[in-house]
C-alpha cells in the first residue's frame, strides 16, 4: 500500500461511522442536558444573556474535549484506585486555565459568571464522560465524545440564553430587537425570564420538546 493510500485510509478511520455517531449522539439523541439531565444548575444560572451562555458553552467544550483526550492518552498508566483523583486533577488544571484567561481578557464577563466557571470542575458532564468513556477508549474517539457532549450542552445553553434575553430584555447580544413602537403600544418585557424560575420552566419545555421529537422513552 502506497503512503498516500495509507494516509487516506487513516483519515477515513478518523471519521468513520462510529466516530461520527459518537459526535452526533450528544447533540440530540443523548444530549447531556435534555436526556441525561446533567449540568442543569449552570444552564439555569448563566443564561440570562447569550454572551454568558456562549462563553460558558465554549469553556465546557474546551474542558470536556481536552480532558477526555488527556485522560484517554494516559488511562493505561492510571491506577484504578486513584482514577477519580487523576480525573479531577486534569479537569481542574483545564478549568483554572480557562478561568485565568477570562480574568485576563474578559474580566467583567468572568465576574458575571461568578463561581460557575470554577464549578465546571465538578460538572457531572465532564466527570461522567471521563469515567464512562475516556477511561476505556482511545484518545481520538474520546476527544470526539468530549467535543460532542460539550457542544450538545452549549447548544441548549444558547437556546435558553437567547429566549431569556429576547423576552426578558428585548435584545440579543446587546442589540435591541423589539422596537420602541411595541413598547409604546403596551408591550412589556417578561420579568420572569430574567429570574431562575423562568429559566427552569423554559428548560423544562425544551426538554419536553426534544424528548417528544426524538421519541425518547425512559426505562
Amino acid at each position: 500500500m502506497s503512503t498516500a493510500a495509507a494516509e487516506a485510509k487513516g483519515s477515513l478511520q478518523l471519521f468513520d461511522k462510529k466516530v461520527r455517531k459518537t459526535f452526533s449522539d450528544p447533540l440530540v439523541d443523548n444530549n447531556p442536558i435534555t436526556v441525561q439531565v446533567l449540568g442543569v444548575c449552570s444552564a439555569l444560572a448563566v443564561t440570562t444573556q447569550v454572551k454568558q451562555a456562549l462563553i460558558m458553552g465554549i469553556a465546557v467544550i474546551f474542558c470536556t474535549s481536552l480532558s477526555n483526550l488527556i485522560l484517554a492518552s494516559i488511562r493505561n498508566f492510571i491506577p484504578n484506585s486513584i482514577r477519580i483523583i487523576v480525573q479531577l486533577a486534569v479537569i481542574s488544571v483545564l478549568v483554572i486555565f480557562v478561568d485565568e484567561v477570562l480574568a485576563a481578557y474578559m474580566y467583567d464577563l468572568e465576574k458575571s459568571l461568578s463561581v460557575f466557571i470554577g464549578l465546571i470542575i465538578t460538572n457531572c458532564i465532564l466527570l461522567g464522560r471521563a469515567e464512562a468513556y475516556a477511561m476505556s477508549n482511545p484518545p481520538w474517539p474520546s476527544f470526539v465524545d468530549g467535543l460532542g457532549n460539550g457542544l450538545g450542552y452549549a447548544v441548549v445553553l444558547l437556546v435558553v440564553g437567547a429566549a431569556r434575553e429576547l423576552f426578558g430584555a428585548g435584545s440579543l447580544l446587546g442589540f435591541r430587537l423589539i422596537p420602541e413602537a411595541a413598547y409604546a403600544m403596551g408591550y412589556t418585557n417578561n420579568g420572569l425570564m430574567v429570574l431562575a424560575p423562568g429559566a427552569f420552566m423554559l428548560l423544562g419545555l425544551i426538554i419536553w420538546a426534544m424528548r417528544s421529537w426524538t421519541g425518547f422513552e425512559e426505562h
